[in-house]
């Protein structure tokens, strides 16, 4: 086949242009300066001619860029967009209705939302991942005293100084209150979310007054969708990530490996940042206990650090997320916890039992070699574009 890439700094970059290489397809990489943007004239004059002079099967981007969309188009050329990033407010963008758009998000709920809507450019698929290209990586020398772990946790602790809540200014005590009784109301529900339907419309107009944000000229995204999944659901994420850490490192060794290097934890070991191709494998292939805490805004989606822990060959420990039972049986694959105590008592008890550990592990890595794979996953997407 003959694909045009959208090239950016993406997750899954080499192993998606390895796959298609593999595959025998003739892959042209565009790039531009002005790919994330929502109008620009530059990137249109960049790829008119190339979707003018050549015949593409598709193009493909991870995550969904409104200008690729037009572009395609206008030359009647299809669009394959794989989105593994939440929250996007791109997806409101009305370019998402374009026929000839075909948009996979690893988020069941997200796509029943959008049908439920009417725009039917919206299909569900689970990310994929590249189990081949770890286990070769696993076999070469690595640091074990550091990428080796009883419990770890790797991912963003969302408290750096762009955190979007701590910048709201000037709204009243009420509005504050509510927030943050909403956040706690929340943090104790796993599986469905109901802060941006608790988010009022006297609540919402306080909120725009201090911000005043601007909707895209494109978009149709509603205020309640960018206060509750950019402004309360990460700083929920940020809170509920350190609380937990917290209480797990007051009873078990844990590392964490996050951007935040100077951030402390009592207890806890924080290692920094990971490479994510060169470390990260060996942190989850090694670590006794893997945990995820999901991104509240990811409403049923596996997220892909959860098929990036399983194709490692690592246990994972992870929140409710309903999509999981689409392709996983829990306490077979890999386990979710439904509270901080259930939590603890499954930390306590898995480092206990090794050999049921072990088996949930390499349960959950067959199936992702076997199911996940970019040959497994990309085999449904041409079946559907086709």
């Amino acid at each position: 086949m003959n694909i045009l890439f959208l090239d950016w700094p993406c997750f899954g970059r080499t192993d998606l242009l390895d796959f298609f290489y593999k595959s025998d397809d003739c892959v042209t990489l565009f790039s531009h300066p002005e790919y994330n943007l929502r109008n620009s004239s530059s990137f249109m004059e960049s790829i008119y001619p190339i979707l003018e002079k050549q015949h593409f099967d598709f193009c493909f981007s991870y995550n969904f860029f409104p200008l690729l969309a037009t572009a395609c188009h206008r030359y009647n050329t299809k669009y394959v967009s794989f989105v593994y990033d939440s929250p996007q407010v791109k997806l409101y963008s009305y370019t998402v209705t374009y026929p000839t758009n075909y948009i996979f998000l690893f988020d069941s709920y997200l796509v029943e939302q959008f049908q439920n809507e009417g725009i039917s450019t919206f299909y569900y698929m689970p990310l994929p991942v590249n189990a081949e290209r770890i286990h070769a990586l696993l076999r070469e020398p690595y640091n074990s005293s550091k990428l080796s772990a009883e419990v770890s946790f790797v991912g963003s602790l969302y408290n750096e100084s762009h955190n979007l809540y701590d910048s709201l200014h000037n709204i009243s005590n009420y509005a504050k209150g509510y927030l943050d009784a909403l956040m706690q109301a929340q943090s104790h529900v796993y599986g469905y979310s109901f802060l941006e339907e608790c988010l009022t419309a006297p609540i919402i107009t306080e909120l725009q007054n201090s911000i005043h944000y601007q909707k895209n000229p494109d978009g149709v995204e509603p205020l309640s969708f960018i206060f509750s999944d950019y402004y309360l659901c990460r700083k929920l994420t940020s809170i509920e990530r350190i609380h937990t850490l917290t209480e797990i490192a007051t009873h078990f060794p844990l590392k964490i490996f996050t951007p935040n290097e100077n951030y402390v934890i009592p207890h806890a070991i924080n290692m920094g940042c990971a490479n994510y191709l060169t470390e990260t494998p060996y942190i989850f292939h090694n670590s006794k206990i893997n945990l995820n805490i999901t991104l509240r805004s990811i409403r049923s989606g596996i997220p892909l650090r959860c098929m990036e822990i399983m194709s490692c060959g690592g246990f994972l420990l992870t929140n409710f997320q309903s999509d999981f039972l689409k392709h996983f049986h829990a306490g077979e694959d890999f386990v979710f916890f439904e509270s901080k105590k259930d939590l603890l008592q499954k930390i306590d008890y898995y480092l206990i039992h090794e050999e049921e550990r072990l088996a949930i592990a390499e349960s959950g890595y067959q199936k992702v070699l076997k199911n996940h794979s970019f040959d497994a996953i990309f085999q449904k997407i041409y079946n559907i574009i086709n």
